[in-house]
Formats: C-alpha cells, structure tokens, sequence
C-alpha cells in the first residue's frame, strides 16, 4: 500500500509539475485588441522560464496587440484556438535587426537566441499585420515604403542559434517581411501549421532555414508573396556553418515568386535534402536552385510533386519554371545584392557548384518549362530527371518568351523561345522516361520539347513529345 501510495504521490507531483500553466491574463494582458500586451506577454513568459519551465497560454476570445517580444528556454508559447496575438503598427517600436549590423532588411518582433527546447503550439493565430506597414497597393505587389537606416518592418519570428524547436498547428499570417526564419537552429520541428502572407508584399517569405540542421517540416499550408520555403546560408550568421539533413514533406504551396527555393543567399554548403509529396499551386517558380555565392549544392532529391505555375509581373523573380536551376555569380550593380551580400571587403563574388540533384516522379503543369543554366559546365552536373512531365499550356495575359536569371552579373531577363526542357552550360545530365506536351493554347513563345546548348553529356531515355489531341 505504501509504494501504491508514493507511486501515486509521485505520479501526482509529475503531472503538476508537466501542466504549469502561464496564463498571459494573469500578468496584466488586457487582450482587447488595443492594448499593447507586449509587457504582460513577457512577463508570462519570463516568470515561466524562471520557473523551471511550463506552459504560456494565450487564451481563446481575444486579440493581444503586441510590440515585441522574446522567447525563453523550455517554454511553451500556447496560443488557443480563437486567440490572435497581433503586432503593433507602431513602427518605432521596431529597433532591433533581424540581421545584426545589416539593418536594411526589416526588423524582430518575436525573437530568442541561443535558446533550447523551445515550442509554439496550437489553433491560434500569431498575425504580422504586414499591410498596416506597406505603400500604395498596385496590381501586383504593394509600394515599399522609404526608409532612412533600419527598415521597420518587423519579421514575424526570428530565433537563433535555437535547439530542439517544436512549432506546431498555429496560424502565421499577414507578415511583413520574412515568417518564420530559424538561423544556426538545430532538431526543428515544423508540423501542421497554415501561413497565409498576402501574395502581393515583397520579401514575405514563408519559412526560412538559414545555417540549420536536422530540420523536419511536414503537413503544412503555405502561401506567400516571396517564397514559401527557403534554404539558405546568409553571410550575416556565417559562424553557424552549413546547412543540412533537411526534409520537407506533405505540404502545399503558393508563392508570387517561388514555392521552395535553395539560395539566392548561400555563403556555405546547403545538402542532404529531401522535397517529398508537396503540391504547388498557381505559383509563379514551383521548386528552384537559385545559387548566387561561393556556397555549394548538392545531394538534394525532388520526388512525387504535382506542380502547377503561371507567369507573374517583372516584380517578381520567375518566369512560371516549374524546375529551375541557375549557377551565376551575384549582382552588383545595387547595394540590395552587393552590399551585405558579398564577402567583406570584396566588390564582387563567385558562384559554387550545383551537384547531384535528383528530380523523379514529377508532374509540371504551367506556362514555362524547365530551365537550367549556369557559368559554365563545371557549375551545374549531375543532374538526374526520371519520370518528369511537363504540360505546357498559356492561362495568363503576361506575354511569355522570358528566360530570368535575376540577380546575376549576367543580363537577367533574355528574350527566348521556351522550351519544355532547356539545359544550358551544364555537365552531366540525364533525362529519363520523360515528356512534353503541348496544350490546347500553346504558347506563342514556345520552342522546342529539349534544347540543349554547351552541355558536356546528356543521357536520354525515353523522352516524347506530343501534343494534347494525341
């Protein structure tokens, strides 16, 4: 009976221990949408880390307007079903950089650094209120707003040099700038969560993975006005080193610019990828490696994709490819791309190499086809297509006939005849059991099934044309 007892006694001071709870109420968080909460939030989650960790809970049936805020060690950032956390538009609340010296490019407004076990979790909403910093709405896009030094726009989630993350199930929406950029993060799990940006801000990624590793995102919806989900190695953290063992699958996607992009900013290595089981719809670049630095691709594998693209405006890098390759070294004619982007004390940079990529069991549906293009042939090889479709077919008013390679020390934008398979200053590639079809409203621009110039070796097997009556 006495062991019965202890057992049950221990059992019993577990299970409290496990359910500390936090409610951001109790410290002072008004949640009427007009406060700032920021304060209270902070508290909550100070007095929880403090605590030896547990649960915050922001509860269901309010808005907590909020400047920033940061995270802590073993906390549990629970946002309930019905409840919205909200930014502030108060932009001089926004002072701290998301890149450190670099302060051009937005600000934090959740942020943790060097933090380990760290989660957000539920059914409820953490909002950017990204358009409430924006210009003048256009047709496509929104004007950026000037500014002097720091750029106020806030990034929705900032967290550095982070282990074992846990976000799941909560809404991120309407962000400013970048969402969710992990940097120098290790053991992350992105599960179930929905991330709704306004297709027409700029610069509104998705997810970014920059210098992380062992990264895990599955079962999610995103849509985006940049990209959805982005590997990367900025110069601004290089200290955190490559970034690797990343696997992304179960998810769909939509993107003014491109659904999953490795680069433009990779300063290091980024391999050992896996892209499985993902939908693209109505974006305008389905997957790309956009390689602009001295960092290195490789080892990275695209399988059992459905993939659906359009042409865009100009504004947005892309030209509905539904796979796209390029290998060129970084502009430098403005200081966006030349700047913070190349090596200190360098004017200009070079590219690294793209090797060992794997496309299998693909299925392009859109008004472009695959491009691949580098430097030259020692750049882009090894590049394996099996069971790759495309389905050429004109669905918008944009006029078409554009190759982009944006940004690069090269023309950007070249006037071309659109093939469904272009391979351009390449090494090895091999194409196997794949087509072309041409739809019902061929596009005016459109060129040959495969075109082929400066490639070292191709290899194929099986590859067919056709049209859609046949």
């Amino acid at each position: 009976m006495k062991i019965k007892l202890l057992f049950a006694f221990i059992l019993c001071s577990f299970s409290a221990f496990a359910q500390q709870k936090y409610n951001v109420m109790d410290f002072g968080a008004l949640g009427d949408g007009k406060t700032n909460d920021a304060k209270a939030i902070q508290k909550a989650i100070d007095a929880c880390a403090s605590a030896g960790g547990g649960q915050v809970v922001v509860p269901g049936g309010h808005v907590f307007l909020a400047g920033p805020f940061d995270l802590k060690s073993f906390v549990d950032l629970r946002v309930e079903g019905g409840a919205k956390i909200l930014a502030s538009t108060d932009e001089k609340l926004y002072t701290r950089s998301a890149f450190r010296e670099n302060k051009g490019e937005g600000t934090i407004w959740i942020g943790g650094e060097k933090l380990e076990q760290v989660s957000i979790t539920g059914t409820g909403t953490l909002d950017g209120n990204g358009i409430s910093f924006m210009g003048e709405e256009l047709n496509d896009s929104y004007v950026l707003k000037p500014f002097n030094v720091i750029d106020p726009r806030p990034h929705l989630l900032t967290l550095v040099g982070c282990k074992k993350l846990n976000i799941d199930g909560v809404t991120f929406q309407n962000s400013a700038y970048w969402t969710v950029h992990l940097i120098g993060c290790n053991d992350v799990s992105i599960s179930n969560i929905t991330l709704l940006n306004s297709i027409k801000i700029r610069n509104s990624d998705g997810i970014d993975i920059d210098h992380s590793k062992n990264v895990r995102i599955n079962n999610c919806y995103i849509e985006s006005g940049d990209d959805c989900i982005c590997l990367k190695n900025r110069r601004e953290f290089e200290e955190y080193g490559a970034c690797e063992n990343i696997v992304i699958s179960n998810c769909t996607m939509t993107s003014s610019s491109c659904a999953i992009k490795i680069g433009s900013e990779n300063m290091d290595r980024i391999s050992k990828v896996l892209i499985n089981n993902c939908n693209i719809v109505n974006s305008n670049r389905g997957i790309g490696i956009q390689n602009r630095d001295e960092g290195t691709v490789s080892d990275v594998i695209f399988s059992n994709l459905i993939i659906e693209s359009r042409l865009f405006s100009d504004v947005w890098w892309g030209k509905s490819e539904p796979i796209y390759i390029t290998a060129y070294p970084r502009a430098t004619a403005n200081n966006k791309d030349a700047g913070w982007r190349l090596p200190k004390g360098q004017t200009k940079g070079y590219v690294g190499a793209v090797k060992n990529i794997y496309f299998s069991n693909i299925r392009c549906t859109g008004e472009g086809g695959v491009y691949i293009s580098g430097e030259n042939q020692d750049k882009i090889d090894n590049i394996y297509f099996d069971q790759v479709s495309v389905f050429m077919n004109k669905t918008s008013k944009e006029a078409g006939g554009l190759y982009d390679r944006r940004p690069s020390n090269v023309e950007g934008l070249i006037k071309s005849p659109i093939a469904g398979f272009h391979f351009e200053n390449a090494g090895y590639i091999s194409l196997a059991n794949s087509s072309v079809m041409w739809g019902n409203a061929k596009p005016i621009y459109a060129g040959k099934a495969l075109e082929t110039k400066n490639v070292k070796k191709i290899n194929t097997v099986n590859f067919q044309e056709r049209s859609n009556n046949k």
